[in-house]
């Protein structure tokens, strides 16, 4: 039930095509795009940082500053910067290291791997959102221990949150790849949330992680990464990849997507993100037509292009 989205073109032969499904909502949060299968369930992986990162708010958890509350929401690439982000917060709240229930992994920016001299738990991508967790276990008495649990005080409040964001019906969670609980939720729901982050009150959790986001794009990413990119050129933005190919966002007039590409390639994230924005209307400037066509490379010379299918989005 899937629909094919990008196409990979080389040489003037379409030579790979990723499939998906994709939603579109208006401002009033009815779909004004649906392709394949946007009300089943998926599991959104990273695009739940946001939620998460709604949740520790709700529960007590102040962040010194926007960096430190992007910190919570990242998929970060173990730059420097991120590492020392994560650091201070665990820090600040009396954790070392050890304290992350997260694997230990190594940089996913090529310079910082090369200069990593072993895997470590603050270069895994959600490091920065396991330690706000272990600072809000802190200011609530939670236990620090086991915080990964399904039923740990944390995780049901996680789960509350989720579930009033995206109006999903409560089913079984599978585990994500940093180990936390993840609750399957559907693209239209997913794109709902965001735009709820989007246009929520200023002040309000929804509206404060929304705005960390938008100011921070590195911080919640990396170097070259699709967000950063993404919301470089397009700053009213507030979007978060997920893994295996899941993307969702929103503008402030309430305009959302989301999507999940089947194959979950990351190639196709780019082409298949900025199609989308060109499909809600945004003003398009040549960074925007730039990363719509990712070259295809033959010898070092662009022979072909990666591509949103023209007439698809």
């Amino acid at each position: 039930m899937t629909v094919e989205l990008v196409e990979v073109v080389r040489s003037g032969f379409r030579e790979c095509v990723h499939s998906g499904s994709v939603v579109i909502l208006g401002a009033d949060g009815e779909p004004t795009l649906a392709l394949g299968e946007v009300h089943v369930p998926i599991f959104p992986r990273s695009t739940n940082k946001p939620m998460q990162a709604i949740t520790l708010l709700r529960n007590g958890f102040e962040p010194l500053d926007d960096a430190e509350l992007a910190i919570a929401t990242a998929s970060h690439y173990g730059e420097p910067d991120h590492v020392a982000l994560v650091e201070r917060l665990l820090d600040r709240f009396g954790f070392d290291e050890k304290a992350l229930e997260c694997p230990p992994d190594l940089p996913q920016d090529e310079r910082a791997r090369t200069e990593a001299p072993e895997s470590r738990r603050v270069y895994m991508n959600c490091s920065g959102k396991h330690a706000a967790m272990l600072a809000t276990c802190a200011v609530n008495g939670w236990p620090t221990e086991g915080y990964l649990d399904q039923a740990h005080p944390l995780q049901q409040a996680v789960i509350a949150t989720i579930t009033d964001l995206t109006g999903e019906p409560e089913t079984d969670l599978g585990i994500d790849g940093c180990g936390l609980p993840i609750i399957p939720v559907s693209l239209v729901n997913l794109a709902r949330a965001f735009a709820a982050m989007a246009t929520a009150a200023p002040g309000s959790p929804q509206r404060r992680v929304a705005d960390a986001i938008r100011a921070n794009p590195r911080v919640i990413s990396g170097t070259n990464a699709p967000d950063l990119l993404t919301m470089q050129a397009t700053p009213d933005l507030v979007c978060k990849i997920g893994a295996d190919g899941v993307h969702a966002g929103a503008l402030p007039d309430g305009t959302a997507f989301a999507y999940k590409i089947a194959d979950g390639h990351d190639r196709a994230r780019i082409p298949l993100t900025l199609a989308i924005l060109h499909r809600m209307g945004i003003e398009w400037t040549t960074a925007h037509a730039e990363l719509a066509a990712p070259p295809v490379l033959g010898g070092g010379t662009r022979v072909g292009v990666i591509r949103a299918i023209p007439g698809v989005i």
